[in-house]
């Protein structure tokens, strides 16, 4: 058991693998680097969140990525939240993995969820 914390995000009993939904984000051109995770959901347990930076001087919206996931991802694996970050703002460990934990914390805290 230990400290691991499930990374597949679980929505109204469906579970949604974040490495699929990042593998479509990454083919927007706009987007630098992104991590997908599961932020609480009073009415379905957990919602997908992307956090996300984009290459420099690129912009992108959460309608963005909601309408460029339409039909390339089934419609609850489509993130419900977006961040925005520098490179630098993901937190990662001193070899460099990205901490889930702490962005999903973090996101909890900005959504007040």
């Amino acid at each position: 058991m230990g400290g691991f914390v499930s990374q597949t995000v679980i929505r109204g009993g469906e579970k949604i693998h974040p490495v699929e939904v990042e593998n479509c984000l990454f083919e927007l051109d706009a987007i630098q680097n992104v991590s997908v995770i599961g932020v609480p959901d009073e009415r379905y347990g957990e919602q997908v969140c992307a956090w996300i930076s984009t290459k420099k001087d690129e912009e992108v919206t959460l309608e963005d990525i909601q309408k460029f996931c339409q039909g390339k991802l089934a419609h609850y694996k489509v993130p419900k939240y977006l961040v925005v970050v520098q490179p630098s703002e993901f937190p990662t460990t001193p070899s460099g993995k990205i901490q889930k934990n702490l962005m999903r914390e973090r996101t909890k805290e900005m959504l007040k969820l």
